[in-house]
C-alpha cells in the first residue's frame, strides 16, 4: 500500500512555488536583491544585538525566534513581490505600473534604513549616526509622520 506523507502545509506551499515559477522568470532580479537585502539586515541585526550584549557587561545569545521572524518577513515580501506582479499582468490596456518593482523597492528601503540603524549602533560612528538622523527628518518632513510620537503611541 503507498502512503502519501500530504500535509496542508506542504501542498500550500508547493501550490505557491508551482504559482510563482510560472510569473518569476522576470522577478528574478527581485528576488535576488530582496534575499541581499535581508541576509544584510539580519546579519547585521544579529552583530548589532552581540555589540549591545557586549557593551552592557552580557552575553550574546542567539534567538531562534528572532530568526523565524526573518524567515517569515522574507517570504511574505516574496510573495508580495508575485502578487504585485499577478496584479499588474491583470491590468488591461497598455499600463506599467511595474507595481512589483515598487514594493521590492519599498521593501528593500525598510531594510536599508534598518541596516542605517544596525551600523550606527555597532560602529557608533559619527557618519551613521548623521546619516540615520538625516534620513529620519527628511521621511517626517515628506510624510508628516512624527516616528517618536508613533512609537510612544504603539506602545502604549
Amino acid at each position: 500500500m503507498l502512503h502519501f506523507n500530504l500535509y496542508p502545509n506542504k501542498m500550500l506551499a508547493g501550490f505557491f512555488a508551482s504559482l510563482a515559477a510560472l510569473i518569476c522568470d522576470d522577478l528574478l532580479p527581485l528576488i535576488l536583491t530582496v534575499f541581499l537585502f535581508e541576509f544584510v539586515d539580519f546579519t547585521t541585526g544579529c552583530l548589532k544585538s552581540a555589540v549591545l550584549a557586549k557593551r552592557a557587561g552580557g552575553k550574546f545569545a542567539f534567538e531562534s525566534v528572532k530568526a523565524w521572524r526573518t524567515i517569515y518577513k522574507l517570504v511574505f515580501i516574496l510573495f508580495g513581490i508575485v502578487m504585485a506582479e499577478m496584479l499588474e499582468r491583470v491590468i488591461p490596456g497598455d499600463v506599467h505600473l511595474r507595481l512589483a518593482n515598487w514594493f521590492t523597492a519599498f521593501c528593500c528601503g525598510v531594510e536599508f534604513w534598518s541596516f542605517l540603524e544596525n551600523a550606527a549602533v555597532i560602529s557608533d560612528h559619527p557618519v551613521f549616526r548623521w546619516l540615520r538622523k538625516f534620513m529620519k527628518t527628511k521621511v517626517e518632513e515628506s510624510t508628516g509622520i512624527d516616528f517618536e510620537a508613533a512609537k510612544k503611541e504603539e506602545a502604549k
